[in-house]
């Protein structure tokens, strides 16, 4: 039987329209944007209308678009180039994550704490979802308070509240950023209001190429550059622009923010009828998260009496692409950190995420949940016999 692919929280493929609108930037128009020839106009004036393509979608203006090379980049241009600004007028800035984040902001965050451009708080988690409102309260209550706050995680797929708060940091005088990686195409996105001072994208989450993104820059929000060299980016990103990185960029955000609404119904029924299933035919399962407000693409669940890695080794041996939880955290011994703020560091069950995308059917969910139970019961009955 065909292999069936649900891990699309770690990346995606290509799809054919993308691809369609990158082709001549790898060929013809092949100049250098910042070119005063007719190649280098070419390629200017693809730079200009994929930055306005975008923005359009996202609800911002085209100047507020600082193209990257992915998430990390733009998270960490975020956070470093906000807190360095701010400490070279004499400002060291508390920064406050919540416990869920990616490793792309808690790292960044570690890193500017210990070359002393900031300080650290962090933003737990109520059953419901919600932030804590002692937390917030205790954050907004700082001079120059910098939140990160993911719109979706990339494990469970909860949805945190992102708009709310970022209007009270915003009130509160702060600087708002979201890593937006997972949400994009997934959930409602928009920067028409304000509140989100910088949020992060990546292409290669939604059908785009790898080595794509983006970071919203709010106009009237004032970053330090990380790197240093010409002028590109609003000097923000500095370096020859990837000219088709960015037309297929730009075409991939287009396209899921279109689709989004249809695409999270499908998503979310399939979704929901997999989880009732296996929970139905299993026991010692539980679904993570699944008293909080979720993203319709990640099913996370939590299985007990069974080896994560045998688990996963069981599963792609028969031929159900599935992962442990972050790709960024394949290969670690670590338990994941947002597994441990959910269920505390003495939980034992593995944990194994299926996430959807555009082409999952729900023939494939149907023989996921057959797979899943196969192997779990398989892997039970060995560690029962050893």
């Amino acid at each position: 039987m065909d292999p069936i692919y649900l891990d699309h929280a770690a990346t995606t493929p290509v799809r054919a329209e993308v691809r369609a609108a990158m082709a001549p930037f790898d060929n013809e128009v092949f100049g250098n944007p910042s070119s005063l020839h007719r190649w280098g106009r070419s390629a200017a004036a693809a730079l200009a209308d994929a930055r306005a393509e975008v923005a359009g979608a996202l609800g911002a203006e085209a100047g507020e678009i600082v193209f990257t090379r992915g998430g990390t980049e733009s998270d960490n241009l975020a956070l470093f180039g906000r807190c360095r600004l701010l400490r070279s007028r004499g400002v060291v800035p508390l920064v406050a994550v919540t416990e869920i984040e990616h490793p792309a902001i808690l790292d960044a965050v570690d890193a500017l704490v210990a070359e002393g451009s900031a300080t650290r708080d962090v933003l737990r988690l109520n059953e419901d979802g919600s932030i804590h409102e002692e937390d917030l309260e205790r954050v907004l209550g700082a001079a120059h308070p910098i939140v990160s706050m993911m719109w979706v995680n990339n494990e469970i797929g909860v949805t945190l509240p992102v708009e709310a708060v970022a209007a009270r940091v915003e009130s509160a005088g702060g600087t708002f950023h979201s890593d937006a990686v997972q949400a994009v195409g997934k959930v409602p996105v928009s920067l028409s209001e304000p509140g989100i001072r910088l949020l992060s994208v990546t292409g290669h989450k939604i059908y785009g190429p790898k080595g794509s993104g983006l970071l919203f820059v709010r106009a009237g929000t004032e970053l330090a550059p990380m790197l240093h060299g010409g002028g590109q980016e609003r000097r923000l990103r500095p370096g020859t622009e990837d000219v088709a990185g960015a037309v297929g960029l730009a075409c991939a955000v287009r396209l899921v923010m279109a689709e989004q609404i249809e695409e999270a119904n499908r998503q979310r029924s399939l979704r929901d009828d997999f989880e009732g299933a296996v929970l139905e035919r299993l026991d010692g399962v539980r679904v993570n998260a699944r008293a909080m407000p979720r993203a319709p693409h990640v099913a996370s669940l939590g299985i007990h009496d069974v080896p994560g890695d045998l688990l996963l080794m069981g599963l792609d041996m028969e031929g159900i692409a599935v992962s442990g939880g972050s790709a960024c955290s394949s290969g670690a011994s670590k338990a994941s950190h947002v597994i441990e703020a959910l269920h505390g560091s003495t939980d034992t069950a593995a944990t194994v995420r299926l996430s959807l995308g555009r082409h999952t059917t729900r023939d494939q969910m149907e023989r996921a949940v057959e797979t899943l139970v196969t192997v779990v019961t398989r892997l039970r009955a060995l560690e029962a016999a050893s």
